[in-house]
């Protein structure tokens, strides 16, 4: 009898242990990637090339020779990751879990190979909501509908890229959800008189404010899935808390962004598209911004400040099988500069100075339009993938008039530009644990 009362003892806690093990569980998974690249020329890029967004300006030596018409190799495996999700007991009857995700990619381009936090969010799910907490893509890079391209820009600057801390809710309506979105930033911050800095957004006090509603109709026999969806986005900066002159200041410039998107995909083919229109985009990784609009006040050098509008277009189609799968993804954005007059900019081109020291705040501001056609082939072998891909990326920037300024209107839209092309030839190389 002791020696069943002593089994018990022993057993029965490691048993009641092993029940609540069972209810919480992690897992680990990521992949090796090495990316190997050649540019026909140089680029506008981070990280040592590797997040190529459009080829570089003409630069004339005295004698007319292209400078920046000089190509680049480079070989990295910054994008090597690591991943943990975590499962739970329920909470408030929600099923719970964390996810954590970073990678070598660094901060900053002086971090380079330094590991990153990507994604670290909390999940709460009931039957039909959703709560998300934590850092994640920002609603305008949406999950089920962004290029699968091999490079790591994943489209940008067509599409809006950007990872932010944020709390989101999703609401099931059968087919139908909608989802609302605060945002804060972190790495894909806003530009302004002291660089790129999440301070802007902080000083404004406001958070980012997002709004989704789609249709997401998946048929599990055919395999396959409809998708349409609409976004609307709003964000407020203040760009300083003193003028130049050291006066104290709170103008403030907001801006809205609007997203269209549609995917049909089934068992072994896609199509997806996505169109953008709106105001600053910068801590999108888009073309855009914001300029100062006009001195308010001239003896305080008080401004205001106006967005600068950006549109674009991507759409993409792609063949997938077990082991190898196809596609080519084509996109365009143009800078549609501002809605208002942009004084300030008369004011620069007729005096050669500027309110703030500059009138743009802003990607891209002398160029016109990009566009880019890539085409990508992928190759399966179990854990093991090789993936090869071609970039084709035109940007036309602004030419120069007999003063030597750039050919824009008064709202600050290129009127005269040149193409200026790339080719990149990349191969990326996975193995998936």
């Amino acid at each position: 009898m002791k020696k069943i009362y002593l089994f018990l003892l022993v057993i029965l806690p490691l048993t009641f242990f092993g029940q609540k093990e069972k209810k919480f569980k992690v897992k680990f998974s990521g992949f090796v990637k090495t990316d190997v690249f050649f540019d026909s020329r140089q680029t506008i890029s981070v990280r040592e090339g590797h997040f190529l967004l459009y080829p570089r300006n003409e630069k004339l030596d005295p004698d007319g020779a292209d400078i920046n018409a000089q190509p680049g190799f480079n070989m990295l495996n910054i994008q090597t990751r690591f991943r943990m999700l975590a499962t739970g007991p329920d909470v408030w009857g929600a099923k719970t879990s964390a996810f954590v995700e970073g990678a070598f990619f660094g901060s900053i381009n002086p971090d380079v190979n330094e590991f990153r936090l990507r994604h670290a969010f909390i999940k709460l799910t009931w039957p039909k909501t959703q709560l998300m907490v934590g850092q994640f893509w920002h609603p305008l890079f949406h999950t089920k509908c962004f290029p699968g391209t091999v490079s790591f820009n994943t489209g940008a600057p067509f599409t809006p890229f950007s990872r932010n801390p944020q709390i989101r809710v999703t609401q099931a309506l059968g087919r139908f959800n909608l989802a609302f979105t605060i945002l804060a930033q972190r790495d894909f911050a806003s530009f302004g008189p002291f660089g790129s800095s999440s301070q802007y957004l902080r000083n404004a006090v406001l958070p980012a404010l997002n709004l989704r509603f789609e249709y997401d109709a998946k048929n599990k026999e055919k395999g396959t899935e409809f998708l349409i969806g609409f976004m609307g986005n709003y964000k407020m900066l203040q760009p300083r808390l003193e003028t130049v002159n050291g006066y104290k200041t709170n103008t403030k410039v907001s801006s809205l962004s609007f997203a269209f998107y549609s995917k049909y995909e089934a068992k072994h083919f896609g199509v997806k598209m996505y169109a953008f229109y709106g105001g600053d985009a910068f801590n999108l990784t888009m073309l855009g911004g914001y300029a100062i609009e006009n001195y308010t006040d001239f003896a305080k050098a008080e401004v205001s400040y106006t967005p600068v509008q950006t549109g674009s277009f991507w759409v993409e189609g792609y063949y997938k099988g077990k082991t190898w799968q196809v596609g080519l993804f084509a996109g365009l954005t143009r800078n549609h500069g501002s809605n208002k007059v942009i004084n300030d900019l008369n004011i620069y081109l007729k005096t050669g100075s500027a309110s703030d020291g500059q009138v743009f705040y802003s990607r891209g501001n002398n160029i016109d339009r990009v566009y880019r056609i890539s085409p990508r082939l992928i190759l399966n072998y179990g854990k093991f993938r090789v993936a090869p891909e071609i970039e084709y990326t035109v940007a036309a920037y602004a030419t120069k008039d007999e003063n030597g300024n750039l050919n824009r209107d008064e709202y600050g839209k290129i009127t005269d530009s040149k193409a200026v092309g790339n080719v990149r030839v990349l191969i990326g190389v996975y193995y998936f644990f």
